[in-house]
């Protein structure tokens, strides 16, 4: 009992965030919104009775964890409108910075050296401070210029300790409101913890940039910074230093001198890459993380957030760009059906028509539009207001492209995005077809089906004896109950009409033992009559058992 009003300190910040805007419409209406974009977006926030600002504000008042949170929200269209959206994702830690000395002391400890004998200079004072870490200046022994990233004393446990708050008001939320089990509150804090404990793991981190170092290295324009690992640790990492600026500052004179849509077109083609072929992606490209070096390079920093598809997911969301980029509604539709989870109440018609009018509306659309990751955006409000359920990479897919057409906006306006990515998605495709037919991919093909044929006598010879010992069951988990009840029905129409048939045949000898005046080609009239009837019913029976009954399998 001695810790209950620690607990009641640590849910009353949530509950009082909760109080103030579950009752507001802001969340109420969100989903409603999926198709009223168009409408007066000026006076949008008006309609709430909280402002972007102030969600923003609230959530920084509460500490990392809920800013963590706040960010997190800003990649799910389906929870909150625009504005908000927009809001979220500008928010940012505003933290004082970790004193010297207590930066100092966490170097040496996880390093195992002095400062002064692994580092020439170490700056004091930070480039960047926020609620995980902070980012000093240093310079190795060498002469190589490094970023050292500290991770701030005591938060891992502050962060374990709100997320298991979290998680037990998520539960209750789940057991007993509709509206949180319609959005998977409980599957959103699952996704904000193991997303906060990558970023917690510095060990990770490196390992990120070394793999995206790799799967990027022939693009000769994209830098992603190396870690020094003898002087990284899970709560230091110590990086390349790299110099630039924020890529949405270039000056309006320089996008007029310089055309950049070379570079554009390989950033772009490099996040395809990550998505489709590679399924490991930089999760969080937002411009602040995306830096414009002197000499006119690409860096890709600040790899504590990526994401990871499976060879499953990837090929679905390759159908699903191919589909976007040549505005096929119906196909959008269709591949975004596969690949979700889609409830009893879901409104398919609506779906599939609304989705087709906004690929229709959508077309022709350029850079400075900004609508490919804003079509994606629409899409998930409609799912989740259609009761599908889509996979959360689709989000995360939107949260790039949506940061993809921010920063191409202002290197190329007139960049056309989806042309692009029809492009470098149909090359990437062939090259993965290319893939496939390589001889070492071939073999385990053939070996695969060299498996298949070597269990298949045994499997036929286990059909063929449960057949003749009438042990061959077939198991049906759906079925459409209204055409197996025609089909048992035709099944016994035939079977009578057969045994007619049978009897008139028999009929019909018997008849031939009985003489007659009656005759027709030298038989006995009636004997032959019967027997005809029986000849034309039978073939009539075997037409519609041969050809009728094979149009329509072949219908279906």
């Amino acid at each position: 009992m001695s810790v209950l009003p620690d607990n009641l300190l640590r849910y009353q910040k949530f509950i009082g965030f909760m109080l103030k805007y579950w009752n507001s419409d802001l969340f109420a209406n969100t989903a409603s919104q999926a198709m009223d974009e168009t409408s007066d977006k000026d006076n949008a926030q008006d309609a709430y009775d909280q402002t972007p600002d102030e969600l923003v504000e609230d959530l920084k008042n509460m500490g990392p964890t809920y800013i963590k949170m706040g960010q997190l929200l800003s990649t799910r269209p389906d929870l909150l409108p625009d504005a908000y959206l927009k809001a979220l994702a500008t928010l940012q830690d505003d933290v004082p910075a970790i004193p010297y000395e207590e930066v100092h002391r966490i170097v040496e400890e996880e390093i195992g050296t002095r400062i002064s004998k692994a580092f020439e200079s170490f700056d004091k004072e930070p480039l960047a401070s926020a609620s995980i870490g902070q980012v000093h200046k240093a310079t190795l022994r060498s002469g190589k210029p490094v970023a050292v990233k500290i991770q701030r004393p005591g938060i891992k446990k502050q962060f374990l300790s709100d997320l298991d708050t979290l998680k037990e008001l998520a539960e209750l939320a789940v057991k007993h409101s509709v509206t949180a089990q319609k959005y998977a509150f409980d599957d959103v804090l699952a996704e904000l913890r193991r997303i906060l404990l990558q970023e917690l793991d510095y060990h990770k981190e490196a390992q990120n940039l070394i793999t995206l170092g790799k799967n990027l290295k022939d693009f000769k324009d994209l830098i992603i910074p190396q870690p020094i690992l003898d002087y990284s640790s899970g709560k230091v990492l110590t990086m390349e230093y790299i110099e630039g600026r924020k890529i949405t500052s270039i000056s309006p004179l320089k996008q007029i001198e310089v055309d950049y849509s070379p570079l554009v077109d390989q950033l772009v083609k490099a996040y395809l890459q990550q998505v489709i072929n590679d399924g490991f992606v930089h999760a969080d490209p937002h411009p602040g993380n995306i830096q414009f070096t002197k000499n006119d390079k690409i860096a890709l920093i600040d790899l504590g957030m990526v994401a990871k598809f499976s060879p499953g997911i990837k090929q679905y969301i390759l159908e699903l760009l191919m589909a976007i980029s040549n505005n096929n509604g119906e196909e959008t539709a269709r591949v975004l059906l596969s690949m979700s989870e889609v409830t009893e109440e879901a409104n398919l018609k609506f779906f599939k028509k609304t989705i087709s009018d906004i690929i229709m509306d959508s077309e022709h659309s350029t850079a400075k539009d900004m609508q490919t990751g804003r079509l994606l955006i629409q899409l998930n409000r409609l799912a989740a207001e259609s009761g599908i359920h889509l996979p959360v990479e689709v989000n995360i897919l939107g949260k790039i492209l949506l940061n993809m057409d921010q920063i191409i906006a202002v290197l190329d306006p007139d960049f056309d995005l989806r042309d692009a990515i029809k492009r470098h998605s149909n090359k990437i495709m062939r090259d993965k077809m290319y893939e496939e037919l390589k001889p070492e991919n071939f073999f385990s093909s053939i070996l695969a089906s060299k498996k298949f044929l070597e269990y298949l006598p045994d499997r036929l010879n286990t059909i063929s004896k449960n057949l003749s010992e009438n042990e061959f069951e077939i198991k049906i988990k759906a079925f459409d109950e209204k055409r197996v009840t025609d089909g048992f029905q035709k099944v016994a129409n035939r079977i009578t009409l057969g045994l007619i048939i049978a009897a008139m045949i028999i009929g019909a000898s018997m008849l031939m033992q009985v003489p007659s005046d009656f005759t027709i080609l030298g038989y006995p009239g009636l004997a032959m009559i019967f027997f005809l009837l029986a000849a034309v019913g039978g073939i009539i029976l075997s037409y519609i058992i041969i050809f009728r009954d094979e149009n329509l399998n072949n219908k279906d």
